[in-house]
């Protein structure tokens, strides 16, 4: 969800310099939180050396204060954690934290979407402007020619909210409510993100946090309950999924969570922003869940339990991202390709605080990790959490050979 994570210093100074966070790292509390030992909640008897390093990598190289990751198969499940729940208290990252998880959201919001295009209530192929009349409109921007599955897929050219978003504005009080209509109206105050000129809805890929918003009041509108009390019913009370919740404007984590930190700049002090309001975040990025939770849900969807079979093959009709690494984008769930083989679906999500990543096999394997910096960490550190969802989900398989 957040947009620009590695370079929000000014913003970031001026919040310490207004007294809205608090929770830096002392110099000695920042060694001790290096020379910390990865530690393991585990069900397997054998825990693998490689994944271990990489947790062990992601809070001492990498400076995030703790990591957690969950990984699951058909011979049982895991929790790694490495480093610290809070860097004051030195307490360690429990096994069965819950944390922000960002732009993890989407898959949820998606998966509502596709059970109401699979009821017959929604058209991935209609105009946004039938569920949400007059409401997509502007500077370009016009919800008649934009369809739902645009909005799932991100082609809908629409300008990212966050990319015209002052972060100085929620640090001054990261506590406030933001309104959804408000943060689509501030996109749609620009004309669309589109590389071409010329080019219309649905011919380019571009991340939009704005889409997801809409797909929230599509889903509103459609069925007359929020986004939230669907995917309650939906899918976390289906699956018995008792870490997760979309909090609204609740500005605090339920039962056991590390604390959330951002980093102003390189070698700054650690800020404490825990307490949040996810509001500006909405339908595109607000959930709290836990790694065990996250590994249920992507598991039941991509085996699918959660959609219909015609729904969960739009879900997974991907185009290209453009990234290097094979990425390619569904409706709401990324693909990306495996050393050990075949493909993961998943999502990643960062969000003030919190930064996670999980993924799933159709064969039954997943992997979820969390650190609890966000914005201020490293591109390793987003090369490295990467690499552990890799490795949860090669973990005791043979390396794929050509």
């Amino acid at each position: 969800m957040i947009k620009h994570k590695r370079a929000l210093g000014g913003a970031l100074t001026l919040a310490v310099a207004v007294g809205v966070m608090a929770g830096s790292l002392p110099g000695d509390a920042a060694a001790a939180t290096r020379a910390r030992t990865t530690t393991a909640q585990s069900t397997h008897a054998a825990d693998d050396a490689r994944l271990r390093a990489l947790m062990h990598r992601l809070t001492t190289a990498d400076g995030a204060p703790g990591a957690l990751v969950a990984t699951r198969d058909r011979r049982g499940s895991a929790v790694l954690t490495s480093g610290v729940a809070d860097v004051d208290s030195q307490a360690p990252v429990r096994g069965d934290s819950r944390f922000r998880i960002g732009s993890m959201t989407k898959p949820f919001v998606a998966t509502v979407v596709l059970q109401l295009v699979g009821e017959h209530r929604v058209d991935l192929d209609t105009p946004v402007e039938r569920y949400l009349p007059g409401v997509v409109r502007g500077h370009g921007n016009d919800g008649r020619v934009i369809t739902v599955r645009m909005l799932l897929q991100h082609t809908s050219g629409l300008p990212d909210y966050l990319d015209h978003l002052n972060p100085q504005d929620i640090l001054k009080d990261p506590l406030a409510h933001h309104d959804t209509h408000d943060l689509v109206n501030l996109a749609l105050a620009h004309p669309p993100a589109f590389e071409k000129p010329g080019a219309l809805p649905g011919s380019e890929w571009h991340y939009s946090n704005t889409n997801y918003l809409l797909a929230g009041m599509l889903i509103e509108k459609v069925t007359g309950h929020a986004y939230g009390e669907e995917i309650g019913r939906r899918i976390i009370e289906p699956l018995g999924l008792h870490d997760t919740s979309v909090p609204g404007d609740a500005t605090s984590i339920p039962g056991p969570h590390p604390r959330g930190y951002v980093r102003p700049g390189e070698d700054a002090p650690l800020l404490d922003i825990t307490a949040f309001n996810p509001s500006i975040a909405g339908a595109s990025g607000e959930m709290i869940s836990s790694g065990t939770d996250l590994n249920r849900f992507l598991d039941a969807l991509v085996r699918g339990k959660l959609l219909r079979p015609a729904q969960l093959k739009a879900m997974m009709k991907t185009r290209p991202t453009g990234s290097d690494d094979g990425r390619e984008y569904g409706l709401g769930l990324e693909s990306r390709p495996l050393p050990c083989g075949g493909l993961y679906w998943g999502h990643g999500g960062d969000i003030f605080g919190y930064q996670t990543a999980g993924g799933a096999t159709a064969d039954g394997r997943q992997a979820t990790v969390m650190t609890n910096v966000d914005p201020g960490g490293t591109d390793a550190q987003d090369a490295d959490m990467e690499a552990v969802v890799r490795t949860g989900l090669c973990e005791g398989r043979p390396a794929h050979s050509q």
